[in-house]
């Protein structure tokens, strides 16, 4: 049976992608799980799974080429015996794959757990399942036709099966109506409700043309990547429509420079792990965030998301761009658990095997340039989020102590808020329990 292979949707802001390289051929043997392909999103570059096993018979995306959410990419032939929708075919939506067809009632079907025939709906057009839910499908006796898939492009999944009981669905007509119903309302849910982190595209047309640079003899063109553009439209609608304001403190690093020492040397003679200034740094934000909690929030229109975790995202430089993968619920983490958690992630963002999931669930966001020997910067406000910690290098410079002037080391903090849920003093206050933090780092170890 063929088994269309689609572009997923790989973020919540994602339209399209870009196929950046093929792992598989045609002709090979493809399993669940195996990388079949990187796909470049508006985050970032990230590895696409299979989750139907098959052979690979035909690639219709060529590496380069870009290609909508649901477009086909390549057809599998899968062991189920079935039939399914041509490349051609699946390329445009279907009857089946509209909300209402989704939603229609199917037939309960009589399945085995040694062959579980394949699913359809009421209109003979097949389900998306995995081969692997399909046989819990047939061993729990569980109806595909009565379940909603959370895989890619809705494909039901093993968790789905599980998820929907372990015995025969028998499917009345007033139950069926009612599962219509709910299908009809959730898939009108899912097209007109916005979604808060989403930002407004910037077109080219937007900007004005006298400011836009003409290219002469000898300058090279750089198209501009997915997450480039991405990157360029939401920071321009953080800037025209965030109101922003700026913060500024300088702390004494001497003491979290001087702790850092002492437990660097001794986490070399037990557990290894080696901790950096940012380790620290981010441990400040996330006990600050709690004390000061107006900043873990979000404006939302005609009212402000209080959020109840702390979703700490760390800026990333990766070779395109900037990403900002997030520890999520950070407040219940040690400076250990940070320290390994932010070294995985840098990892693997340089590796571009960072996971869509990883990105979301951001409530404030950290961005350090003191690696790159800069004092002090304003960042951007990162939407929908309301604050943004901007940290310098620790620079050593001349300070008054008590009336002396002495050696010291200095380091830079700064905020960007969203005026709109973060005033003044709020900010401030913040800033200070930061300040305090490093000032005095055995607290975040307590």
């Amino acid at each position: 049976m063929a088994i269309n292979i689609e572009m997923p949707k790989l973020s919540d802001t994602m339209t399209e992608g870009t196929l950046i390289k093929w792992h598989k051929k045609v002709g090979d043997n493809i399993e669940i799980g195996d990388v079949l392909a990187e796909v470049e999103t508006d985050k970032a570059t990230m590895e696409m799974e299979a989750f139907d096993e098959g052979t690979l018979t035909e690639i219709l995306i060529q590496e380069g080429e870009k290609a909508a959410i649901g477009a086909t990419l390549a057809v599998l032939d899968g062991d189920d015996a079935g039939s399914a929708p041509t490349p051609e075919a699946a390329s445009a939506p279907t009857a089946a794959e509209t909300p209402a067809a989704s939603a229609a009632p199917a037939p309960a079907a009589a399945a085995t757990a040694a062959a579980p025939a394949p699913a359809t709906t009421g209109d003979g057009s097949r389900i998306k399942a995995s081969p692997l839910a399909r046989k819990v499908a047939g061993e729990l006796g569980v109806d595909l036709a009565s379940l909603s898939g959370t895989g890619p492009a809705g494909r039901i999944v093993r968790a789905d099966v599980v998820a929907g009981g372990g015995s025969p669905a028998k499917p009345t007509a007033k139950s069926t109506q009612a599962s219509a119903a709910a299908g009809l309302a959730a898939a009108a849910k899912s097209r007109t409700a916005p979604a808060p982190a989403a930002a407004a595209p910037a077109s080219a047309a937007s900007i004005s043309t006298a400011i836009l640079p003409t290219a002469k003899e000898g300058d090279q063109r750089i198209e501009l990547s997915s997450m480039r553009k991405v990157i360029a439209s939401r920071l321009l609608t953080s800037k025209q429509t965030i109101p922003h304001f700026y913060l500024h403190v300088e702390a004494d690093a001497g003491p979290l420079m001087a702790l850092r020492k002492q437990i660097n040397a001794q986490a070399e003679q037990t557990h290894g792990n080696k901790y950096s200034v940012n380790d620290f740094v981010l441990k400040a934000v996330i006990n600050a965030t709690v004390a000061v909690p107006a900043v873990n929030a979000s404006f939302a229109g005609d009212h402000i998301v209080s959020f109840k975790h702390v979703g700490l995202s760390v800026a990333i430089a990766v070779e395109d761009g900037l990403v900002t993968p997030v520890i999520q619920q950070a407040e219940t983490k040690s400076v250990m658990q940070i320290s390994k958690e932010v070294k995985d992630l840098a990892a693997r963002a340089k590796d571009k095997k960072l996971k869509p999931s990883e990105f979301d669930g951001g409530t404030i966001t950290v961005s350090n340039l003191g690696a790159w020997g800069i004092e002090s910067f304003d960042a951007i406000v990162n939407p929908p989020q309301a604050l943004i910690v901007s940290v310098g290098a620790a620079i050593e410079k001349p300070v008054v102590k008590n009336g002396q002037i002495v050696p010291g080391l200095r380091i830079n903090l700064g905020v960007s808020c969203d005026h709109r849920v973060v005033d003044g003093a709020v900010a401030a206050s913040f800033l200070a329990e930061v300040k305090k933090l490093i000032e005095q780092p055995a607290l975040m170890l307590v």
